[in-house]
């Protein structure tokens, strides 16, 4: 293991439900829950203001609707929120060339393969000035947790929520780590923290003195032997920089079982085209098209098809999509359906003959190109969905978001990342002066109160602009520290 904190872990504090704040003026400092609002939905972000009523993420949306009755409810807008991730890695790959993403708001950084830290202070430094860059450039905030590996990293970016820095010493994690609970191991959920607790072991020093055969008895070779090196800090696992993606798919959880067999084949050949929506804006292709069903018992049945080279032909897919489905019992009901698109590569099978069919047009006459699926059919306006949350623009009233809908009404609030609390209003769901609009940029104020565009440069106060290149000075420090 390293003699510095130079592995750097960010979180960014409740993201999703963050940049819904940021966005809407009226939610500054409000109870904010994001996730999926049907009566099968479950939480993806709780604000902390949401979490002070016991909401946390993972949780099932009824649930979190009866702790907190008032807390705004809103749909996800993925989208929106990979564009600030983004923003957030580019931070992160200034640093250094190994950056390990976990999700679009979780990362891991090597400080030393960026040359900006050797040693505690220069850590802390980088560590400073990236929370610094993350606010100046998105108006956010993220805890960032420094040590020698990255099981401790990330452990001490959760000791630092919100907002905060703690760095782990070297020669101090098994003090550090004595007294906690076993949960805050990698790999000890519920179950396995149950099992240990029903065996007498509820703290990290518990696993240590009951020893590794024992661990091994309990959890079996693999897991006893990886819980025992964690509880004594030993963790060599390098940072990886970006893996490559292997598979690219969509899924929908339906509110209510489809039972209709016709109904579930319009949703695959629906589902299909979303995926080859993703499968091109990501400039790929693939060769193995995968479908997966849920059933109303919860037994999950996945099917593959692999084709002779690779495709984003959004025809081939429908098609290897429907035959899958052919292969799978229904009857009873699905919850869930997905399609998925593996063995990827960033051509197709097409592409390889393009030269020789440009040849043979010469000689035999245009060659006829495949044909582009139709698009999807507009809804009608009185069949638009108005998802809680997400823009709008009314065409006498400007920007807004939807509040909810219902009943044939949608109720929209009026007001932009920079504006004012704004006025509701409600209109009739098929109201055509109202449309759905893309996410306006987030604004940010200046340590003056100043508003900012987006990007705009920032000085950064009491951290400099520039990390030193010299490896001068010691590592001194104490074990943790919060600013």
């Amino acid at each position: 293991m390293r003699t510095a904190p130079t592995i750097l872990h960010l979180d960014m504090d409740a993201f999703f439900a963050s940049v819904e704040q940021a966005s809407k003026p009226s939610l500054r400092g409000k109870a904010v829950v994001v996730g999926g609002l049907g009566p099968r939905g479950v939480v993806a972000t709780a604000s902390y203001e949401a979490r002070v009523f016991g909401v946390h993420s993972a949780m099932p949306m009824g649930q979190a609707r009866r702790l907190a009755p008032n807390a705004a409810y809103l749909v996800p807008r993925f989208d929106f929120y990979r564009s600030i991730s983004e923003r957030v890695m580019e931070l992160l790959r200034a640093l250094s060339p190994l950056v390990e993403p976990l999700s679009l708001d979780e990362a891991f950084v090597d400080l030393e393969a960026g040359d900006v830290a050797w040693d505690e202070p220069s850590a802390r430094l980088a560590g400073m000035k990236l929370r610094a860059d993350i606010r100046a450039v998105t108006g956010l905030t993220g805890s960032v947790g420094l040590a020698a590996s990255k099981m401790l990293a990330k452990i001490a970016s959760e000791e630092a929520k919100p907002d905060g820095l703690v760095v782990i010493e070297p020669g101090t994690e098994r003090a550090m780590l004595g007294p906690m609970s076993v949960r805050i191991l990698p790999g000890v959920g519920p179950a396995t923290g149950d099992h240990l607790r029903r065996a007498g072991i509820t703290t990290v020093e518990e696993i240590v003195e009951a020893g590794e055969d024992e661990l091994v008895r309990l959890l079996g070779k693999a897991h006893g032997h990886g819980l025992h090196a964690m509880a004594l800090a030993r963790d060599d696992r390098p940072v990886v920089a970006e893996r490559e993606t292997k598979s690219v798919s969509v899924e929908d959880t339906y509110d209510v079982d489809i039972h209709d067999r016709t109904r579930v084949g319009l949703e695959v050949q629906r589902l299909a085209e979303r995926c080859v929506r993703r499968l091109r804006g990501a400039g790929l292709s693939g060769r193995t098209i995968v479908l997966k069903v849920r059933r109303y018992d919860f037994s999950t049945l996945t099917r593959s098809e692999t084709l002779r080279g690779p495709t984003d032909d959004p025809a081939v897919i429908r098609e290897a999509a429907a035959r899958l489905l052919d292969s799978v019992d229904t009857t009873g009901g699905v919850r869930l359906l997905g399609v998925g698109v593996s063995g990827l590569a960033d051509y197709t099978q097409e592409d390889l003959f393009a030269q020789a069919a440009g040849e043979r047009a010469v000689a035999e006459g245009p060659v006829e190109e495949h044909a582009v699926a139709p698009a999807e059919e507009q809804p009608s306006l009185a069949e638009r969905r108005w998802p809680a949350g997400h823009d709008v623009r009314h065409a006498e009233f400007g920007h807004g978001w939807v509040q909810g809908s219902g009943l044939g009404r949608v109720t929209v609030r009026f007001e932009t990342p920079s504006s004012e609390p704004g006025r509701v209003r409600t209109f009739r769901v098929d109201d055509p002066e109202l449309v759905a609009a893309d996410p306006l940029p987030l604004v940010l104020r200046g340590a003056d109160g100043r508003v900012e565009a987006p990007g705009e440069s920032h000085a950064v106060s009491s951290v400099p602009a520039s990390l030193p290149k010299s490896r001068s000075g010691s590592g001194g420090g104490a074990a943790t520290s919060r600013p």
